[in-house]
């Protein structure tokens, strides 16, 4: 056991909407939450992979595939691991700090089933 963490590759919210969004974006913005989380608010350009199907070995979207990845959850304990298992697999993936939960406060763009809501749940 290492007594120091490995660092991560992080991103912040803006910056992953700026490489997410427009005609030719430069990442691709990775939502690994469950579905019921997913439904209830997601941001407009991602694309969606539960953190448990990646760990089941699912495949990655159409149009995800030898791209940078930026991984975005709730909160960032489960991009966190979907990093590290992405990494693992050859993938360039990048934590966004913060999740969902910093998306919404940051007042970026977020479309689902709730309208305006709280949709970080």
């Amino acid at each position: 056991m290492s007594l120091f963490r490995r660092h991560q590759p992080r991103v912040t919210v803006d910056a992953a909407l700026r490489q997410t969004s427009g005609d030719r974006p430069d990442a691709v913005l990775l939502d690994v939450r469950e579905q019921p989380e997913w439904d209830d608010g997601h941001a407009p350009d991602a694309v969606h992979l539960p953190l448990s199907r990646l760990l089941a070995g699912g495949a990655l979207p159409p149009g995800a595939a030898g791209r940078t990845l930026l991984v975005i959850c709730r909160s960032g304990r489960r991009s966190e691991e979907a990093v590290k298992l992405l990494a693992g697999r050859g993938a360039r993936a990048v934590d966004v700090e913060g999740g969902m939960i910093a998306w919404a406060a940051a007042g970026h763009p977020v479309v689902g089933e709730r309208g305006n809501g709280d949709r970080t749940k």
